[in-house]
């Protein structure tokens, strides 16, 4: 068998000439794998006889741990010498500016939102929210659009495959005049609130979404009539907009809630978009039924309802003339209305 020391000698002279750790692995075979030169001494042990075996057997075991150290030693170079390399490549320089972190901001019909809440505050209006997930007396029934009335095509939605505790078809609220008939039957008159909130019908162009944003406004008391509308609604659109210079139109049209009803209008009388009549809110004296599904006497109170799209307003505050961008969450797109 060869000697010790020159077993430990040849394995220092290999490892101390591996240069990365393969090259390591590959000395450590030639003593320590299994066809090593230390493998095969102990393989030898079978020949000897008990006593020999005892003291070779602690020998070669000693010779082993040997080499296995100085084993261990060289990968613990190599590791360092790896690591030197990977910081003199990586050094950063602490004299550079930081990059910072990016800043977000308040999506465009989200500051529309916000917009129209402060403005009907201001004006002793309150706040409503309520769910999404609506059942069909309160989205459509309730609101004076019975079963099988030709007004649902035109809200022609998401239905859940689901019914409520008392067995009603759930839907995805196709607007967020709901609130009314719920924020009613909750307080006495008189009764001031607007309902901002999501919502969603089958619909997808430039100028419609499956799923857009609307504000609800209500005005309920004993003497609120079709002049309230007009003035209410005339001056929040001044105020949004931050100009007098519009003109408002009242349209007559159909809406099963409201009767008297109308299409309002809008037209800037200055600036790129003068002279052009858009539509911009569908409104009307509340209907009789619709009344009394609040659970109010509709001999007593009389009010107004209007609803506008959030995105329509954002549209025409910021000059977009389609609404879709406002959902593809191109940075460069929504970027511009937090400067």
């Amino acid at each position: 068998m060869a000697g010790s020391d020159d077993l430990v000698e040849r394995a220092r002279e290999r490892f101390a000439q591996a240069r990365d750790a393969a090259a390591l692995e590959n000395a450590k075979a030639g003593f320590l794998g299994r066809q090593g030169a230390v493998t095969a001494m102990l393989r030898g042990l079978a020949a000897l006889d008990p006593a020999r075996k005892r003291t070779e057997g602690a020998r070669i075991n000693a010779l082993k741990r040997e080499v296995e150290a100085l084993l261990e030693q060289r990968r613990a170079e190599l590791a360092q010498v790896e690591l030197d390399h990977r910081l003199a490549a990586e050094t950063l320089d602490v004299t550079l500016p930081g990059r910072g972190r990016g800043r977000g901001g308040i999506h465009p019909v989200i500051q529309a939102w916000q917009r129209v809440e402060a403005i009907f505050r201001s004006i002793g209006f309150d706040v409503a929210d309520g769910p999404e997930i609506e059942n069909d007396w309160t989205n459509f029934t309730a609101l004076n659009n019975p079963e099988n009335h030709p007004a649902r095509s035109m809200q022609d939605t998401f239905y859940v495959d689901l019914n409520d505790a008392q067995g009603l078809p759930l839907v995805l609220r196709t607007h967020t005049s709901p609130m009314q008939v719920r924020y009613a039957r909750m307080n006495t008159p008189p009764i001031k609130v607007i309902a901002p909130g999501r919502t969603y019908r089958v619909d997808n162009d430039a100028t419609h979404s499956p799923m857009f944003h609307q504000v609800e406004g209500l005005w309920i008391a004993e003497d609120i009539s079709f002049a309230d509308l007009k003035g209410v609604y005339t001056d929040f659109l001044r105020a949004f907009f931050e100009t007098d210079a519009l003109s408002v139109r009242f349209r007559s049209s159909f809406f099963p809630f409201t009767e008297p009803s109308a299409e309002i209008d809008m037209m800037f009388t200055s600036g790129p978009n003068r002279g052009r009549w858009l539509e911009i809110s569908g409104s009307g004296q509340v209907h009789p039924v619709v009344v009394r599904n609040f659970g109010l006497d509709p001999e007593q109170y009389v009010g107004f309802a209007f609803g506008s799209g959030l995105e329509r307003l954002a549209m025409l505050r910021y000059g977009v003339d389609d609404l879709r961008p406002f959902f593809e969450g191109d940075l460069r797109f929504l970027s511009q209305f937090n400067r």
